[in-house]
């Protein structure tokens, strides 16, 4: 047992008296004695932690079961170093946190989305994880391809993609693994998922079976049920999207491969903390009444800190829906310390300044927590294009 003060409440504070701004909602109870966050969680204290933490599933324009954004390695030296292992990492959408995580090294994170399809995704990835031994396994399970035979343990990304590009799908392999993603959840965890859960974790995965290693943000999942073999896939938004294989290959600035596939290294440190119960998927609105809070008041209830928030460019619709001042509020009640950073994905066509820019005209940059809390209670923080241009 160790005592946390709530030297954390302090900045907010001051800056709220100082700034004119009411003082927002948070927890008055100072020291106090807490327990350390979990090591690992149980079966049922995972399930029970993601259920108690949710708010009803919401709704958005897309599934985006692959991210979209081309340069999202390009900001992982820099966050390796402004973010400080330990702590608790927070973060939206599917597999692209993945990579963060393995950057930041926290003792614990939540995946919070307003879809319960992306929840679903990332219990999809935690079954596959869990039971591939390696990359290969990894990829032969999550595309239903045969193993190809001879793949060192060295191999590179682009090896492994290689090797794979060559394969084919199979209806039998497909099956098989659907059976086992499901045991994997529903017995060996003993997740209560419902028939609906199954059925949608089910088209989720036909997704990746049918596209393969180009599936895209601009797939379509079959989220009402599995279309019959032969079928063709779901249209698309079109626009430059990567593929997951393109994704995979991309690297940081400098030209080395930080993703979650780069090594065996960073796959086995996954697989442990998939195992460990520590990646648990939340469903909530960032601008809702629940979940950011109550995820904030876990982390902070067992004595730590955030150390990074993926946000993508949530902040982008959350401007067109009128609702970033409660997203805003929602992280003001957050723990947050000097080393705490948000991730973006950013605009030169709002503001955006810096370097890193990809073909879409979009680039990851850093924004400290702390900062943005103090700015958005001066009323510093009033548009989109004044989120993006203080990102670097």
């Amino acid at each position: 047992m160790r005592m946390l003060k709530a030297w954390w409440l302090v900045p907010v504070l001051l800056v709220a008296a100082s700034s004119g701004v009411a003082p927002l909602e948070v927890d008055q109870r100072g020291a106090q004695a807490v327990e350390a966050l979990p090591a690992r969680l149980t079966d049922q204290d995972f399930w029970r932690l993601s259920a108690d933490l949710s708010e009803p599933n919401g709704f958005f324009r897309s599934e985006n079961l692959v991210s979209n954004e081309h340069t999202f390695q390009y900001v992982v030296p820099a966050l390796a170093r402004a973010a400080r292992s330990g702590g608790v990492y927070l973060g939206v959408a599917p597999d692209q946190n993945f990579t963060y995580l393995i950057a930041t090294r926290p003792s614990m994170a939540f995946i919070v989305d307003i879809r319960r399809g992306n929840l679903l995704e990332h219990l999809m990835y935690k079954a596959i994880v869990e039971l591939s031994a390696d990359r290969a396994e990894f990829l032969s399970r999550l595309f239903a391809r045969k193993r190809p035979a001879g793949l060192p343990e060295n191999a590179t990304p682009r090896d492994l993609f290689q090797a794979f590009d060559q394969m084919a799908t199979t209806e039998d392999l497909y099956r098989q693994n659907v059976n086992e993603i499901e045991a994997q959840l529903t017995k060996t965890h003993g997740f209560p998922l419902s028939a609906e859960d199954l059925q949608q974790l089910e088209g989720i995965y036909f997704s990746f079976f049918w596209d393969g290693p180009d599936i895209r943000y601009s797939s379509f999942p079959a989220s009402f049920g599995v279309r019959g073999f032969g079928g063709g896939r779901g249209g698309g938004f079109g626009g430059n999207f990567p593929s997951y294989e393109e994704l995979m290959l991309q690297t940081d600035m400098d030209g080395v491969n930080r993703s979650y596939l780069a090594s065996e290294e960073n796959f086995r440190w996954l697989k442990r903390f998939e195992e460990k119960n520590l990646l648990v998927p939340v469903v909530g609105n960032f601008a809702g009444p629940k979940a950011l809070r109550a995820v904030g008041r876990y982390i902070r209830d067992h004595g730590s800190v955030v150390t990074a928030f993926y946000v993508s460019n949530v902040e982008q619709y959350l401007f067109q829906d009128s609702l970033f001042d409660e997203f805003a509020r929602n992280v003001a009640t957050l723990p947050l310390d000097g080393n705490s950073v948000f991730i973006r994905s950013v605009s030169t066509r709002f503001g955006y300044r810096g370097g890193g820019i990809g073909p879409d005209g979009r680039a990851s940059a850093l924004d400290p927590m702390r900062t943005f809390v103090r700015d958005f209670l001066a009323g510093k923080i009033t548009t989109y294009f004044d989120v993006n241009a203080r990102s670097k």
